[in-house]
């Protein structure tokens, strides 16, 4: 490798430069940009760390520098601000890995996968943990193959996120022999009793039911459901809350609903497209989508058919994912609690790591309405 040495004019010039990036990067702390900034003496923010825990600047000096004469307590308030306020901790103060936590997602085309994950590999992290992410690709490996691999490489637990343990229709002793083997997992979006293992999941059919009484409360009564193959438990429970809150206020059979009002597709843009296309045809004036991406597919397939959103169709989605708020228009949609099922998710397997027993049962989530731009009212209130 070859090493190069500034010259001496240089040396001035680039502490400057170096000085100044730093203090960039540290203004955008804490305005929603994801920046890590290492503690030194030129970016640290003394005041704030001191100010978030609750002690003085000479208090945060002496934890940085790990001089002693701090208590336990306020050491720990130091360094949780720290990591509060995006600073890397000095290498003296970061702790050692408690071991390998296996983190087995399906494919991060869809955002709110890659931020259920940052949540919870923050929260191992900050535990002491060492997060190993495992992401199921088309023809790339299996679930039970990433398995497998993070098991051989002596991990001492796994998440599963939206893994087999949601398809009704697949083979649930593979978690048995998992945990025969002595790995402890935890399971989220999508519960069965067969599986004896906490569970985390959002109130899908309070989702359903937020979304669904919000168009029909703008004027909307044709009103469809976009939404994934039937044998995953989230789209199951999905319709359940569709068929109940249609009938309760349209007086609508449950099969008049689920054969008139119910597409199922993929959950992509392409499948909500394909799904919202079926639904249009039909003259459906606002869709519920069981996903984000599946309602920018809806809005493709208005709008390919010279449909304005939200003045001639109403679409609403699910997730609430990174940048929808930034999409034309900006998409009304249900909230997935992902930081509360992140954190949630952490501290299950932290205490089945433990052995000190989380229930084995099911730890639902309520979700949150977030209205935007892609709603608006309907035909009833302005014809």
């Amino acid at each position: 490798m070859t090493k190069v040495t500034p010259r001496r004019g240089e040396c001035k010039s680039l502490s400057a430069k170096v000085a100044s990036l730093l203090k960039v990067l540290a203004g955008r702390v804490g305005r929603g940009h994801d920046v890590t900034v290492p503690i030194t003496p030129a970016s640290a923010r003394l005041a704030d760390i001191a100010a978030h825990a609750g002690v003085s600047e000479a208090t945060v000096s002496r934890v940085l520098n790990g001089k002693p004469g701090v208590a336990a307590a306020t050491r720990e308030a130091v360094l949780a601000a720290i990591d509060v306020h995006g600073y890397e901790r000095p290498v003296k103060l970061r702790q050692r890995s408690e071991g390998l936590v296996g983190l087995i997602t399906p494919e991060l085309d869809n955002p709110i996968f890659p931020a259920l994950a940052q949540v919870i590999a923050q929260g191992l992290t900050r535990q002491g943990y060492t997060p190993v992410l495992a992401t199921q690709t088309p023809g790339g490996s299996t679930e039970d193959e990433l398995t497998e691999m993070l098991v051989d490489r002596g991990v001492t637990g796994i998440i599963f996120v939206s893994g087999l343990h949601a398809d009704t229709t697949a083979d649930m002793t593979r978690y048995e022999k998992l945990r025969a083997q002595g790995v402890p997992y935890v399971l989220l979006d999508g519960y069965t009793p067969d599986i004896k293992a906490p569970f985390i999941s959002p109130d899908d059919r309070e989702a359903m039911q937020l979304a669904v009484t919000h168009l029909a409360t703008l004027g909307h009564s044709k009103i469809g459901l976009a939404v994934g193959p039937r044998r995953f438990v989230p789209v199951q429970r999905k319709i359940e809350g569709f068929v109940a809150t249609m009938a309760d206020r349209f007086g609508l059979s449950a099969e008049e609903i689920e054969k008139g009002h119910i597409r199922h597709s993929l959950f992509t843009l392409e499948g909500g497209q394909a799904a919202a296309s079926e639904l249009l045809d039909d003259g459906f004036t606002a869709i519920v989508c069981a996903s984000d991406m599946m309602a920018l597919g809806a809005i493709r397939a208005a709008r390919s058919r010279g449909l304005r959103v939200p003045e001639d169709v109403s679409v609403v989605g699910y997730d609430d994912s990174q940048l929808i708020a930034f999409t034309d228009p900006p998409l009304t949609t249900v909230r997935k609690p992902v930081h509360a099922m992140g954190q949630a998710a952490v501290r299950a397997i932290l205490d089945e790591i433990a052995g000190t027993g989380t229930p084995h049962s099911e730890f639902v989530f309520h979700p949150e309405l977030v209205v935007r731009g892609s709603t608006a009212s309907g035909p009833r209130v302005n014809p």
